[in-house]
């Protein structure tokens, strides 16, 4: 009788002294860093030391997963404290980039001086405070690692080991957009994002809050995690459209103004990316993620209303300011590079501005991404907005009359789409001009 196969174990535990021999290797490499760092803890890190940071932790954060060191009582702080120093670091990287493009941004130029001046004081406030914090965090963490039964040496970690850190590039998020028309109509395009990741944060809300509680229940309603990671991706969108279709154009080269806007949105996305790492460290406080033991260490080393104070007083109120510093450039550009035009339609026969055609007109607004408002009997909404427009037109049932306002390119879309009788035969009836809103 041939012999049954045994079942073979997915995974195999390890011990718990030697899993130290696995990291021992990144405790030597890590020791090193720490050691230039603590070098340094008097003057100002830059990116390149941030980046490092960076790299570390999150090969010994890769490293501590794969081992299930959160699920295990000997190694899960080490496991957190790793995590936090990482989430740390990648707030520090983003705001010493920001301090480093700050001639290249052109902020006194575009700001209020006195804005300028709230943004510069702020962000030098969160660095320090920032890399403050992860001293205490490494000091913590090369304890715990003695405790662990690790050896720490000091190893030499030479200036030129501080690589510049690597372009971090990726391609454009465009694959929703249309293929560019003309340069003017995406000057219009991203003018329009920016008013609108402008209102965005505006609607918001965000004020200095110096009670903690009520900033916490504050931030709690308004920046949680998912909420800053929407942020960070609008605003990071803008910047994206910006530099695929104006960015080292002749358009660019002759409007000092388009650099200007491009410059804002830069430095409030660096300040909202450091908004989303400083916010998944805290929130970690909310949920079951990190024992109360691990909780309760972190907490003397980072307090989380230190964080919050400075994510909304800090980061979100001052990353406001810039972008309603940006709003009159915006809105400039955006009357400069658009025509605006009056279209008025009139419904025949039996037609009715429905659910599907209104999609139809929001579809065109989309496309062109330029404000266009629809006025019925004196009451006016947003056109690109399917809730606005079906309780504007259904506020007015028998109305026939409409009247857009808005940019040439999609009022002419409009026009024909309504000269085809909205579509209500078949899509496949609408003129060529209009083919992307059958795809």
């Amino acid at each position: 009788m041939p012999d049954t196969p045994t079942a073979q174990a997915l995974e195999l535990v390890i011990e718990e002294q030697e899993f130290l021999s696995v990291l021992q290797v990144e405790c030597t490499a890590f020791c090193a860093l720490v050691e230039a760092l603590s070098a340094r803890s008097d003057s100002i890190w830059h990116k390149k030391h941030f980046f490092q940071l960076l790299v570390r932790f999150e090969s010994l954060e890769s490293l501590l997963d794969d081992y299930g060191a959160r699920f295990n009582r000997t190694y899960s702080y080490l496991r957190e404290l790793t995590a936090s120093v990482r989430s740390f670091a990648s707030a520090g990287y983003s705001l010493s980039h920001l301090a480093s493009r700050l001639d290249n941004y052109g902020l006194l130029e575009s700001l209020e001086l006195s804005t300028y001046s709230g943004f510069e004081g702020n962000l030098s406030n969160v660095r320090t405070f920032i890399q403050g914090r992860v001293v205490a965090m490494l000091e913590d963490l090369t304890e715990e690692m003695v405790d662990l039964g690790l050896e720490v040496t000091k190893t030499h970690y030479a200036e030129q080991d501080f690589e510049h850190p690597a372009v971090r590039q990726r391609l454009p998020h465009n694959v929703d957009e249309e293929e560019p028309g003309d340069e003017r109509q995406k000057v219009a395009e991203v003018a329009s994002k920016f008013l609108l990741a402008a209102d965005m944060l505006a609607e918001r809300r965000f004020r200095p809050i110096q009670d903690a509680e009520e900033r916490h229940r504050f931030l709690g309603s308004v920046c949680t995690e998912e909420q800053a990671r929407v942020y960070e991706a609008t605003v990071h969108n803008l910047q994206s459209a910006y530099d695929t279709y104006i960015k080292n154009t002749s358009l660019e080269s002759r409007d000092p103004h388009l650099g200007q806007l491009r410059g804002m949105a830069s430095a409030v996305l660096h300040m909202l990316e450091a908004v989303t790492a400083l916010t998944h460290f805290y929130e970690r406080h909310e949920s079951d993620v990190r024992s109360e033991a691990a909780q309760a260490r972190l907490q003397g080393l980072v307090d989380r209303s230190w964080v919050q104070e400075r994510t909304l007083n800090r980061l979100l109120v001052t990353a406001v300011a810039v972008m309603e510093g940006g709003r009159d450039l915006a809105q400039g550009l955006l009357k400069r590079y658009t025509n605006a035009q009056e279209l008025v339609v009139t419904l025949s026969g039996d037609l009715v501005l429905h659910a599907r055609p209104a999609a139809l007109i929001v579809g065109i607004v989309s496309r062109y991404g330029t404000p266009v408002e629809l006025l019925v009997q004196g009451q006016t909404c947003n056109a690109g907005s399917i809730l606005e427009l079906l309780v504007t037109v259904g506020s007015h049932p028998d109305e026939k009359s409409f009247t857009f306002r808005g940019d040439e390119n999609p009022l002419r879309d409009i026009a024909l789409l309504f000269q085809y009788g909205l579509g209500e035969e078949g899509l496949e009836g609408l003129p060529n001009e209009l083919g992307y809103l059958v795809q």
